[in-house]
């Protein structure tokens, strides 16, 4: 669950929800409507917040590896950040998730900058042994020598490369999801992925 304490800035919105209502009908409003009110009144602000939070708030949770607090305070930094931009913000036709998601990520990779962290996110056996098979490197249960191999080769990854393995294998994100994410086509986010892949397979074949 959540803590109340994350919508604290927003309670500016939740006071004037009823006479937002009572002006116009929100839930018949499209989303790109809803975006230009917002650019014009920050109180309308508040029902992108509504909608969206609890999905950024569990895709920085699980950048975090589980860190309920700090996702709580990046998450609701993503908003703020959002709202005070909302002017700059282009439609380029992607859901306006995608833009959250961009600030949300850039959150977090500052957090761990400031913290001199590495991301958190557990890496287990099951998604090594996925990793590995994508790459076509192994097909049957790998020696712990070979996994370790194998995280070293994706820490030689640059930052953009590992966040896509990261996203698709660790976090188990969609090539749809990851395609929001980047803004763009879920055939460019599978071709980057497998892309990655490839190298990952070269260099172990040259390794061996």
């Amino acid at each position: 669950m959540i803590s109340t304490c994350y919508f604290s800035f927003f309670l500016h919105y939740t006071r004037n929800e009823a006479s937002l209502k009572s002006k116009r009908n929100i839930k018949q409003l499209s989303e790109p409507e809803i975006i230009a009110l917002a650019k014009k009144d920050r109180k309308y602000f508040g029902v992108l917040y509504d909608q969206y939070f609890e999905q950024i708030f569990r895709f920085v949770f699980k950048r975090l590896g589980g860190d309920e607090d700090t996702a709580g305070d990046l998450t609701q930094q993503t908003f703020i950040k959002a709202m005070a931009n909302m002017e700059k913000y282009e439609d380029r036709g992607f859901p306006f998730s995608s833009w959250l998601y961009r600030i949300a990520q850039n959150e977090v990779s500052l957090y761990f900058r400031q913290q001199k962290k590495n991301c958190s996110v557990a890496i287990d056996e099951s998604r090594i042994q996925e990793v590995a098979a994508e790459a076509e490197i192994f097909s049957s249960h790998m020696s712990m020598d070979d996994q370790e191999r194998l995280i070293e080769m994706l820490n030689g990854l640059d930052e953009n490369q590992l966040d896509l393995v990261e996203l698709r294998f660790f976090q188990e994100m969609s090539f749809k999801e990851i395609a929001e994410i980047y803004s763009v086509s879920e055939a460019t986010a599978k071709m980057r992925t497998y892309r990655i892949l490839e190298r990952i397979n070269k260099q172990w074949k040259n390794e061996e």
